[in-house]
């Protein structure tokens, strides 16, 4: 096999990898806050918007739910670091967009398979059983078990050390102090990434991955809950939220597949694709704003009967499940691909700067999503994506403008 052979191999074994892992994941943070609100009768008390691991809800525990939820968190962060470096390095400046497209369709391709089932098994259901929690969540965590199994089958790449370098690695591995070594390296990497997140660079497009993170959770698990909350929609309202999360996966697979193939073959660059990104997201919180009633994300059990400026209509509610998916494809993959590009020598602290912010801002989403009224949430995500829209644009301008003069991008 070819270098380039393998290294679009570990792109697609990546891929795949997300994929089972995010199929386990995603289905639970569309469906969490609707199976918590019926065990919310019993002596369980939790919020889906504040926990999302999958495991716990076999057999739910309000002590374990908020545990592990911490553990999740700090497995997230390694994740998501690891997987920016793993693309950057088996990437260079030509194949990153295609290979950024490539993962990010993949990845998304788990909005398919778990709600799939959901929209089947819990058609015509207004009460979601123990039974049918129990099958639902040990299936899922079947399958997010497969995908970590796959992260093996990764290749390595060959070093490409210089002559004599490979021998004196070894002696430091090999001597009594490689422990001592390791830890130094650990807290120059800690100190590179505090260095780098206080760039201009990294500023500006901290507000672009901070949108990404509102906007995730509102998708993720705040529309999906929605949605099952309005008994308009009659004995589907619980099925629908299966296919509301399919319909996401269709946006993000298309997104992700055709900004993949087209990278290359742009001269524009990534700023109208983000700008076609902020425009499919705002008509779809205008739709949206009229469809769905304002204290949808935070209903009691029995759901609400109010109207916002239209009856609710389910074909509305699924359209802009697709245009939320197909402008976060828009955002994340132009986020991986100026990254990857940016940052291509020093990628790790990168790429765990921006899981760092997009985590903080989910996890600032799930708090308010609580407590705010529907539009007061679309509101937040309005202002902060046009500013985010913008501050992508200056580094992007700027990265264009340096590399026109024949300089690199790792020089920003």
């Amino acid at each position: 096999m070819t270098p380039d052979s393998k290294k679009l191999f570990n792109v697609l074994i990546l891929g795949i990898s997300f994929m089972f892992i995010f199929t386990a994941f995603q289905t639970c943070g569309n469906i969490a806050q609707t199976v918590i609100t019926n065990l919310n009768s019993t002596d369980f008390h939790g919020s889906g918007y504040t926990s999302l691991y999958i495991a716990v809800f076999i057999q739910p525990s309000t002590w374990s739910f908020y545990t592990a939820s911490v553990f999740i968190g700090i497995a997230a962060a390694v994740l998501w670091t690891a997987q920016g470096n793993c693309l950057t390095i088996n990437s260079d400046e030509n194949t990153i967009g295609r290979n950024s497209g490539v993962f990010w369709a993949l990845l998304q391709s788990s909005l398919f398979f778990g709600n799939l089932y959901i929209y089947f098994a819990w058609q015509g259901k207004t009460y979601i059983s123990e039974s049918d929690r129990r099958t639902v969540f040990i299936a899922l965590t079947v399958i997010s078990l497969v995908g970590t199994v796959l992260f093996f089958l990764i290749r390595k790449q060959e070093d490409t050390k210089a002559p004599g370098e490979e021998d004196s690695t070894n002696e430091i591995l090999g001597d009594s102090s490689s422990v001592r070594n390791k830890l130094m390296q650990a807290v120059d990497a800690f100190k590179r990434s505090i260095k780098l997140s206080f760039t201009k660079e990294i500023l500006l497009l901290s507000v672009t991955t901070a949108y990404t993170g509102l906007e995730l959770t509102f998708f993720s698990g705040v529309y999906g809950t929605c949605i099952g909350a309005v008994n308009r929609f009659g004995i589907e309202q619980k099925s629908l939220i299966g296919l509301s999360g399919i319909f996401i996966g269709v946006g993000e697979i298309l997104g992700g597949g055709i900004f993949g193939l087209l990278s290359k073959k742009s001269r524009f660059g990534r700023n109208p694709i983000v700008m076609l990104g902020i425009i499919v997201h705002f008509i779809a919180f205008y739709l949206i704003f009229v469809n769905m009633p304002s204290n949808a994300p935070v209903a009691p059990m029995e759901g609400t009967d109010d109207s916002a400026y239209m009856i609710p209509s389910k074909e509305v509610a699924i359209f802009c499940s697709f245009l939320l998916g197909l402008g976060d494809s828009c955002f994340n993959t132009q986020l991986l691909s100026i990254l990857g590009f940016l940052y291509s020598e020093d990628s790790a602290p990168a790429f765990a700067i921006f899981k760092f912010v997009q985590s903080i801002c989910a996890a600032v989403a799930y708090f308010y999503s609580n407590y705010f009224l529907l539009q007061w949430q679309l509101l937040i995500m309005v202002v902060v994506g046009f500013f985010g829209t913008i501050t992508f644009f200056a580094v992007e301008w700027k990265a264009a403008a340096l590399l026109a003069r024949g300089s690199d991008y790792s020089s920003i």
